[in-house]
């Protein structure tokens, strides 16, 4: 008989609650739950925060979080979730950047929260309570840790560094004013 430990009950407890929370507000972008805008309201969104395209950029935050979400709150794919899941965390926090820190204010407080979270569990492992475990790690190999997370860091920074690139072009384009006369 096999006896759980507190590492794995608080595991369990992380992954339920970062899992849950992500699997949630990935669907809010994917379907339109829990008051969401669906994919063609949060494509909207993302068009006007400056990823493009908006609808494909919609989807893939959503599938990052709905898909990292629950693969987390599984124990399943722990390194593959975690590092999905950071990404959309944190391009989420590119966008909430200019507001500062705390979320109070706008800031990134929350997405960097759960996206370190997620990380976290990456780098940790899912704990002896989880599908991982049950099926012997074959999708939570040790190498699989910094392949994700690598991966995951140089898409999401190509990602987020176009976003910004546009944001920064758009913000210096709108500061411009035509001329009212000729000389």
């Amino acid at each position: 008989m096999t006896c759980y430990d507190r590492r794995d009950l608080g595991l369990l407890l992380l992954r339920l609650g970062i899992g849950g929370v992500l699997a949630a507000h990935g669907s809010q972008k994917l379907f339109g739950w829990f008051g969401g805008g669906g994919v063609e309201g949060t494509g909207q969104f993302m068009e006007s925060v400056g990823y493009t395209p908006g609808k494909a950029c919609a989807m893939a935050s959503g599938l990052a979080e709905a898909g990292g979400g629950t693969l987390l709150a599984l124990g399943l794919a722990t390194p593959a979730a975690g590092a999905a899941a950071a990404g959309g965390m944190t391009g989420a926090s590119a966008v909430h950047a200019p507001n500062g820190f705390f979320a109070q204010e706008g800031g990134f407080e929350y997405p960097a929260t759960l996206g370190l979270a997620a990380a976290g569990l990456a780098v940790a492992g899912p704990g002896r309570l989880s599908l991982d475990h049950a099926l012997g790690h074959v999708f939570d190999r040790g190498w699989m840790v910094p392949a994700a997370l690598g991966v995951t860091a140089a898409v999401t920074a190509v990602v987020v560094g176009a976003r910004n690139q546009r944001v920064r072009r758009q913000a210096e384009g709108e500061g411009e004013q035509e001329a009212l006369f000729e000389e």
